[in-house]
């Protein structure tokens, strides 16, 4: 699901522009802020309210355009058809859930990656390849470009400094407060709509390894590029239990979440 926000940013070569045209770029993409008067996400147990615009809202309502396609039908005359500018962010989280109904964890997987390649021209991962080998150099400046371009759907994050294979670079994303797990507050839909597939997808589509390590006690997460993640069962996420008082779709009886399990 995060890899919805840089497919079109990772078709263009890198290139260096004048200060005054990067920061122009820069705004235009980060039309989407924190309406908090703090400026910063919510406390835990609360929705950050966000401020969208017009990029903000054409990403929500293309990706929930293209996710309703393997959704599972509302309930009749509670859901009009919707136009791309129709969708915020709650309806487009409602979307990724109605698409987890009736599908076990992997059919999840498969469905986002669907999703991400019917984004992209033909020949776009073999491109992508080509531009960013996995060196140093490609995981961070893929990290630099996370913070502007994944800003709809994660919220506010920074690029920070990690070590890989004893070598210390700034390629890893530390997410403040994840806004997708935030809104959905479901465990199985952080991990089979976000975190495996977008690893997935970086790592064997892509190319370019990445591991997300979501941190379910408050909400942050981290990206770390480069890094090779985990197998299913050797994820730490793999064993997280529901949010049993804010997911809808909580057992709270499981010690871990039912959609990890399936």
């Amino acid at each position: 699901m995060v890899a919805l926000g840089l497919q079109a940013t990772h078709l263009i070569a890198p290139q260096k522009l004048p200060i005054r045209k990067q920061r122009t770029f820069s705004n235009i993409i980060i039309r989407c802020s924190i309406a908090e008067p703090s400026g910063e996400p919510a406390s835990l147990g609360q929705k950050t309210k966000y401020n969208d615009g017009l990029f903000a809202k054409a990403f929500m309502g293309l990706f929930a355009r293209k996710m309703e396609k393997f959704a599972a039908s509302p309930k009749a005359g509670t859901e009009p058809k919707k136009g791309v500018f129709d969708y915020d962010y709650e309806s487009f989280v409602q979307v990724s859930k109605r698409v987890m109904q009736g599908r076990s964890r992997l059919q999840q997987q498969q469905v986002v990656r669907q999703v991400l390649l019917s984004m992209l021209p033909p020949g776009a991962p073999a491109q992508f390849r080509k531009l960013f080998p996995p060196t140093k150099w490609a995981a961070e400046f893929n990290a630099a470009l996370t913070v502007p371009f994944f800003y709809w759907l994660v919220g506010p994050s920074e690029v920070v400094e990690v070590e890989i294979n004893g070598v210390k670079q700034k390629s890893a994303v530390h997410i403040k407060k994840c806004r997708y797990l935030e809104n959905s507050g479901c465990v199985g839909m952080c991990v089979n709509m976000c975190k495996i597939p977008t690893q997935d997808f970086f790592t064997n589509e892509f190319g370019l390894p990445l591991t997300m390590i979501p941190n379910f006690e408050d909400m942050s997460c981290e990206m770390v590029y480069g890094q090779v993640p985990p197998s299913f069962e050797e994820d730490e996420a793999s064993k997280q239990p529901c949010f049993a008082e804010i997911c809808s779709m909580a057992n709270p009886k499981s010690s871990v979440c039912h959609k990890l399990q399936a």
